[in-house]
C-alpha cells in the first residue's frame, strides 16, 4: 500500500483554508454592511460563513482582527482596480486624487460597512495595516512606483498626511456633513499642497 501523500495535498489544504478564510471575511463584511460592526457578532459570522465558532477564532482571535481583515479585503479590491486601470493624470496630486475618489466611491456603495470600518480604524486598539497600505498606494501612484522602502521619511509623511485627511473627510461625509463634491474639492486642495514636491 502506498503511504506517500497525494501530490499537491498540502496545496489543496492551503487552498481550502484560504477559501474558508475568504468566506469568513465576506460573511463579516456582509453583516457589517447591514448593521455596522455591532452586527459582526462572532457566532453570527461563523454561522453565516458555515464554519464552527472554534474555527472562526483560530483564524481571527478577536473581532478587531476580523475588522482588520475586512479592511484589508477592501484595500485589495482598490489595488486590483488601480492595477487594471492606473490613474493617467499628469500630476502626482491628480493621480492621488483619482485613487482616493475611487476609494470613496467604492466605500460609499456600502455606507454602513464604510462607517463601521472607518470608526473601527479610528478607535482601534490593535495596529491596523490600513494607514500604511493607503500611504504606500498613494506613493506608488503619485511618485511613479515609489515604494515605502525607497521613499524618504518626508515623502512617507506627506502621503500619510493626505491619507489621514481623506479618512477624516470620509467620516464627515458619513455623518452627513460633506457631499461627494465637497470631499473631492478638499482632497484636491490637500493633495496639491502636500504632493507638490513629491
Amino acid at each position: 500500500m502506498d503511504s506517500h501523500p497525494a501530490p499537491g495535498g498540502h496545496s489543496v489544504r492551503t487552498r481550502s483554508q484560504h477559501q474558508r478564510r475568504k468566506r469568513i471575511v465576506q460573511a463579516a463584511a456582509a453583516l457589517a454592511s447591514r448593521g455596522g460592526v455591532e452586527a459582526m457578532q462572532m457566532r453570527t459570522v461563523a454561522e453565516r460563513a458555515g464554519v464552527a465558532l472554534g474555527t472562526l477564532y483560530r483564524y481571527f482571535p478577536s473581532k478587531m482582527d476580523l475588522v482588520v481583515a475586512v479592511v484589508g479585503e477592501e484595500i485589495d479590491l482598490l489595488e486590483s482596480s488601480i492595477e487594471r486601470r492606473p490613474p493617467g493624470a499628469a500630476t502626482a496630486a491628480s493621480r492621488a486624487v483619482d485613487v482616493l475618489m475611487r476609494a470613496t466611491r467604492g466605500l460609499m456603495r456600502e455606507p454602513e460597512l464604510a462607517d463601521a470600518l472607518i470608526r473601527s480604524l479610528i478607535l482601534a486598539e490593535v495596529q491596523t495595516p490600513f494607514g500604511d497600505r493607503m500611504t504606500g498606494l498613494l506613493l506608488r501612484v503619485s511618485a511613479n512606483g515609489l515604494t515605502l522602502q525607497e521613499a524618504s521619511e518626508e515623502q512617507i509623511d506627506l502621503a500619510g498626511s493626505l491619507s489621514s485627511v481623506w479618512v477624516q473627510e470620509l467620516l464627515e461625509m458619513l455623518r452627513g456633513r460633506r457631499t461627494y463634491d465637497q470631499i473631492q474639492r478638499r482632497i484636491e486642495t490637500a493633495a496639491a499642497r502636500l504632493l507638490s514636491d513629491i
